[in-house]
């Protein structure tokens, strides 16, 4: 745990008593701060009580007690309007901050107790492919030996991570909710992958949006942005313009200065100087455009972290991807079985269906609004579909005559038509992918069961050879 010493002998506000919410609590504690914490859910304040957390509805503190008021990223901190906690917070002056900014915070006091001390931090956001990203920086720096924490929105409460010290390297995924909290956010490395609309609930406009992730590049020493977006271009050239040290990333063209993709090779331009850097091929799990621009920011970012380029290299080809996202998960034949479960709409699902020329698809769910229209331009390399779920004829009306198809309700049933369908084609390495482009909740939990059901009923195929250990 990384105890909180920037509020010792403070008493704080908190909202959120999830586990994170939970998890700063104690660190908060642990480093010698009054805590007073409250939830929405009282099965929420009760666990927190039994975990040794002091609770009491906020509503009906002195606010003038507190000096920060630490709340949780799922709580609205602007739109659709702010939560009563935030109103209570600003109308006495209350700082609002996240766990990121406790974080960012304790780096600070350790690097300022001990000069010459070096603590990498490399932080992640983007609208799509930062997860990726994230587990793909903190794989090639712990293969290379060195200490790495990994947290953040990928999943692991940031303040659960071990205290920074000397050497120790955190790489840490951060959503706009997160950086929203976090003003003082200083990363040696942040990345900014690309920006399309997302969280326009929460945000109000894009223009917002894109102001809040622009705050994690704008206060780190090194600011890696992906230039194929017009509002990440922008801020990319606003950033070298204050005079920020900037590195450009763009998967689809040549850049004078930055990183670059053609097909799966990489290269760095540099002062009139293109050099190749790194080779995708053969990398399974790192297969597409998307994740040539997610290998370029990890290349970067571990440059400004002290890898070498051989090291990074290294750790690139032992990759073994992000359960549910691309992640290959058995051979049987010629054939190739991929878990894309994360593809919860179209625009998720379109990376996978561009990664592979011949697909046997299943495809369904619980429809999201606009449908597959948008992928039709990959319709041609549908061998066949297998359509499960409420969707399924939905998406059976858009195919149309344009790729055949079926309706197999379950994907234990998708799975096994398409993988005998699949060993019967002769056109190279057909793949059995399961990218649903739409919402698990009509049939799973969330898009995490619905890819372990995929991954169950393939492994239970005879023959079907295990890829990779997730």
């Amino acid at each position: 745990m990384i105890s909180a010493h920037s509020m010792k002998d403070k008493t704080v506000a908190l909202f959120g008593l999830g586990g994170s919410g939970i998890a700063t609590a104690q660190a908060i504690i642990a480093g010698g701060a009054r805590v007073i914490a409250w939830d929405d859910n009282p099965d929420s304040v009760m666990r927190a009580q039994a975990a040794g957390v002091t609770t009491s509805d906020l509503r009906n503190v002195d606010w003038k007690q507190f000096s920060s008021f630490v709340l949780s990223p799922g709580v609205p901190l602007t739109h659709p309007r702010p939560h009563w906690s935030v109103d209570l917070a600003r109308a006495t002056g209350v700082e609002i901050i996240g766990d990121i900014e406790l974080f960012v915070r304790e780096r600070n006091l350790v690097l300022a107790d001990s000069p010459g001390a070096e603590i990498p931090f490399i932080a992640i956001t983007g609208t799509n492919g930062k997860s990726t990203t994230t587990a793909l920086i903190a794989h090639i720096i712990k293969s290379s030996g060195r200490d790495v924490q990994l947290g953040g929105n990928i999943g692991t409460a940031i303040m659960t991570l071990d205290q920074p010290e000397n050497g120790r390297i955190y790489v840490v995924e951060c959503s706009s909710y997160q950086i929203d909290l976090a003003p003082s956010i200083n990363p040696t490395a942040g990345i900014l992958l690309n920006l399309t609309p997302d969280h326009l609930d929460r945000h109000g406009t894009m223009q917002h949006y894109a102001e809040i992730k622009e705050r994690l590049v704008a206060g780190s020493q090194t600011a890696i942005i992906g230039v194929d977006d017009s509002f990440c271009a922008a801020i990319a050239d606003r950033l070298e313009r204050a005079g920020k040290r900037v590195a450009r990333l763009s998967k689809r063209m040549p850049i004078a200065e930055g990183y670059f993709a053609e097909g799966s090779q990489l290269f760095h331009a540099h002062d009139g100087v293109t050099t190749a850097i790194a080779s995708l091929e053969g990398i399974g799990s790192l297969r597409g455009e998307h994740n040539a621009q997610n290998a370029l920011a990890a290349f970067a970012a571990c440059r400004a972290a002290g890898l070498s380029a051989e090291e990074i290299n290294a750790g690139l080809r032992t990759f073994p991807g992000l359960a549910h996202r691309m992640e290959q998960v058995a051979k049987l034949g010629s054939t190739l079985f991929v878990n894309d479960s994360k593809a919860t709409n179209a625009e998720a699902a379109a990376p996978a269906l561009s990664s592979f020329p011949r697909i046997y698809w299943i495809a369904g769910g619980l429809p999201k609004e606009g449908g597959i229209a948008s992928l039709s331009g990959f319709f041609p390399r549908i061998a066949k579909a297998y359509l499960i779920g409420e969707a399924a004829p939905q998406f059976a009306a858009t195919l149309g005559d344009t790729a055949p198809y079926e309706i197999s309700g379950t994907i234990d049933v998708a799975v096994r038509h398409a993988a005998l369908d699949a060993s019967k084609d002769e056109a190279g390495e057909p793949v059995v992918l399961l990218s649903p482009a739409c919402a698990s909740f009509d049939q799973f939990q969330n898009f995490e069961k619905r890819g372990e059901a995929f991954r169950s009923a393939v492994l239970a195929l005879q023959g079907a050879s295990p890829i990779g250990g997730l």
